[in-house]
């Protein structure tokens, strides 16, 4: 097979649609008779509900219909887990998930009420006035520490405490490898995560045909296959009545896999009742609350080394802020307790993590999904220990490194796809020297920065490695068929949310067929065209279904090879698929073009042999044993002005190894992308909660998001260690601009400001403000 798109930075074909304005939206659905929805949300973190009277808003001109969760009758119940505990010994796991609306108690600013359908969504949103509720008001849980306190209110009153689940995990003997040691660096460190803020924001269409009974409901969500059996579940219907659709999504980044969300479980329910279909479009304040958030952590961590800088073991006790429901188990504290150990030999570990239940918005997995938190403690604790030690921070990460004839490199502990964790493989040493080649690390520190702080000037250099779980089971599958007008269709069940999966899911069905790119149509997110599928997450999307769509292109190839040589009647092994035919190879002009093959695949006349199949189609699965990993060296160079603490990031360069790149143009996208959401995580995007857990910076004006003036132009290189847990050999990359800019930040704003010996930057997110309080008693006065 020729290669001609496997590999190469082709332009993404879904551009076409999505710049002409073509592409299908969810607020662009528009259907006859459509009702609008708004739900009346809770204004307080706790309290027990002692009424709610929706009489008055039932009575305005428009409102169709409002509904409490009494009206829900048996249908009201707590969603799914949608992720277990994995089988660790000993863990602790109290299960406690969200209902559609709030029942006897609230638990979070943005917990829905009541909804109210109207003809248009002003007439919806002015009867959300028109509802009186009585609340009685309880103490907010916010702090985590306070939270485990005995004398806490408690979120969930049947519990005996605040504590939402208690892992703990270990390799090795970390208590002997503490008494050998040289050097203890122990300290705390806090990590705050954000929102994710996509450019659209979440949304639901739901229509019931009480005539051809059938559920058909738009959704943005990132797993339409999960999201239809669930609901034809709890609707009583079988899953073949119920239609999910996932056209178009203006980012996904993780919270739009959380399932399910009570505006999923409400819309079909009240479409059922009405006979009419329903919309419900998030508007931004709403955002705040009413999608997941990704929250905070505290670790204690401690690393025991030698004196010439070898890790010897790593203990971590980290507290996890999970919000006050737990549906999505324990994916992201896992993520950070696997993820600390990064591309590091860490002969002894030793973790421990409470999951604490807040009266704060729930928390899943938010593009990194936990790994930030991870990646932050380890590559501290080695600059802290580099400082100690008086070792360069580049060469103390280099001594470290899993050397190359380590792989599979086991770690031992449980992953979040219940697995041991096992590094598939990997060379970590060429990575760290491309990124520093490409910064001029030793020419920054020997002769840039000396000249540029002789005049005056406060730069910095930093620079982190990581690793990125990706790849994860259970499975994806693919339809591939060629059809009688020469055109290949490719339909998968996963969604997509930008990441160009029409493009490369096409490279590969069109290398296998011989076809043009652009002659092949991909269908993704749509459960009519194909039936099962888990869903677009944790960087899974190209791994996973990526190599289902190679599978059925192959077996589809197959097929028509070996209908053409019965045509031609010669061997397989003399044929050729290119430019859309199959032809003999070294006769000119004896081709046969790959439409027609479908047309005599499916015969009107004459029998179908045994054993064989009619049509040039396949549909094939594809699920790896355990997830690929992949990794990568971030460096960065900043200056600051230490009056302001303006910054500004003067060059920025990112080394990846995701396996096989099916498309260098896209996956650059990806990384840029990851890098700036990480750039606001790092040091714009903050949370504000006050101690009754009211979120004091619920706007775009006051929640700092990074614009295009912060974002850098990027230095992008790639090497290739291909996974052997699939046949391309590729590993994903989805989050991999985004996990190891903290630690980046903080490590070049320390180098900048020179701030060794004074202040230690132990949490993220820093910002100007943060910087000015955190270095205000320095020593340091910077020339001032």
């Amino acid at each position: 097979m020729t290669t001609r798109y496997f590999g190469a930075p082709i332009k993404r074909n879904e551009d076409r649609r999505l710049l002409t304005g073509q592409a299908l939206f969810i607020d662009d659905v528009e259907l006859p008779g459509m009702l609008h929805a708004a739900f009346l949300r809770s204004q307080v973190a706790h309290a027990r509900i002692k009424s709610i009277d929706v009489s008055a808003a039932r009575q305005r001109p428009g409102v169709i219909a409002v509904y409490v969760a009494d009206d829900l009758g048996a249908y009201w119940q707590h969603g799914p887990l949608l992720v277990p505990p994995p089988p660790i010994p000993g863990i602790i796991f109290n299960q406690r998930t969200q209902v559609p609306l709030a029942k006897d108690k609230v638990r979070h600013v943005g917990e829905p009420l009541a909804v109210v359908i109207a003809e248009n969504r002003y007439i919806a949103e002015d009867a959300l006035d028109d509802i009186v509720v009585e609340l009685e008001h309880l103490p907010a849980v916010v702090d985590l520490e306070g939270g485990l306190d005995a004398g806490s209110v408690k979120v969930h009153d049947d519990l005996d405490s605040n504590m939402s689940a208690r892992v703990r995990q270990t390799k090795g003997d970390y208590a002997r490898a503490a008494a050998k040691a040289d050097r203890i660096i122990k300290r705390r460190f806090r990590y705050e995560h954000g929102i994710s803020s996509p450019i659209e924001t979440r949304g639901v269409v739901a229509h019931w045909d009480a005539r051809g009974n059938q559920m058909t409901i738009w959704d943005t969500t990132q797993a339409p296959v999960f999201v239809r059996n669930g609901l034809a579940g709890v609707l009583g219907l079988s899953e073949r009545q119920v239609r999910v659709i996932a056209p178009f999504v203006g980012g996904g980044f993780g919270p739009k896999i959380m399932m399910f969300y009570p505006e999923e479980v409400v819309l079909p329910w009240v479409s059922m009742r009405l006979n009419r279909p329903i919309k419900w479009i998030e508007d931004r304040l709403e955002h705040f609350f009413a999608t997941t958030h990704e929250r905070g952590q505290i670790h204690d961590a401690e690393m025991a080394v030698s004196k010439d800088g070898r890790i010897l073991g790593i203990k971590d006790v980290f507290l996890h802020d999970g919000g006050a429901y737990d549906p999505y188990g324990l994916t992201v504290p896992l993520n950070s307790q696997c993820t600390l150990l990064g591309p590091y030999v860490v002969p002894a570990y030793d973790s421990t993590f409470t999951a604490v239940f807040t009266n704060l918005p729930i928390v899943t997995p938010y593009r990194g999904a936990g790994r930030q938190h991870g990646v932050f403690v380890m590559e501290r604790l080695l600059d802290l220990a580099a400082q100690a030690l008086d070792i360069d921070c580049v060469e103390i990460r280099r001594r470290n490194l899993i050397p190359p004839d380590a792989f599979p490199y086991k770690n031992e502990i449980i992953y979040q796809d219940f697995q041991p964790l096992e590094y598939d493989s990997g060379n970590y040493e060429p990575v760290l020297d491309m990124a520093l080649d490409a910064i001029g690390y030793h020419a920054f520190l020997k002769e840039e920065q000396p000249r540029l702080r002789a005049a005056g000037r406060h730069v910095g250099i930093g620079v982190a490695c990581y690793v990125e779980g990706t790849g994860i089971g259970p499975y994806e599958g693919a339809k591939v068929q060629i059809q009688t007008n020469g055109r290949v269709s490719v339909a998968t069940g996963i969604g997509t949310q930008g990441q160009g999966h029409f493009t490369v899911f096409a490279q590969i069905a069109a290398d296998q067929l011989g076809v043009d790119v652009r002659d092949v149509d991909v269908v993704t997110g749509d459960t009519d065209q194909f039936y099962w599928g888990a869903g677009t997450f944790a960087s899974r999307g190209a791994v996973v279904a990526g190599n289902a769509v190679n599978e059925a292109s192959r077996s589809v190839r197959q097929k028509a090879l070996k209908l053409a040589s019965d045509i031609f009647e010669c061997s397989e092994d003399d044929l050729v698929i290119e430019n859309g035919s199959v032809g003999i190879v070294g006769i000119p002009g004896k081709v046969i073009r790959l439409g027609e093959l479908a047309q005599r695949a499916n015969p009107m006349r004459g029998a179908v042999k045994p054993g064989t199949e009619p049509g040039l189609e396949s549909t094939q699965y594809f699920g790896p044993a355990s997830g690929a990993t992949a990794n990568g060296v971030h460096a960065m160079i900043v200056e600051i002005d230490p009056m302001t603490f303006d910054l500004k990031i003067l060059k920025y360069v990112v080394v990846h190894d995701c396996g096989t790149v099916i498309n260098p143009l896209i996956l650059a996208g990806q990384i840029h992308g990851g890098v700036a959401q990480g750039i606001g995580n790092a040091f714009y995007e903050k949370l504000c909660f006050d101690d009754q857990g009211q979120l004091l910076n619920a706007s775009l004006a006051d929640y700092l998001l990074p614009t295009a003036l912060e974002v850098p132009r990027m230095e992008l290189a790639h090497t290739v260690t291909a996974s052997p847990l699939n046949p391309m050999g590729i590993k994903g990359a989805g989050e991999a601009g985004a996990i190891p800019v903290g630690p980046l930040f903080a490590q070049a704003i320390e180098d900048a400001l020179q701030l060794r010996g004074t202040v230690e930057l132990l949490e993220i997110p820093l910002s100007p403000s943060r910087l000015f309080e955190l270095t205000r008693n320095s020593s340091n006065s910077w020339g001032r």
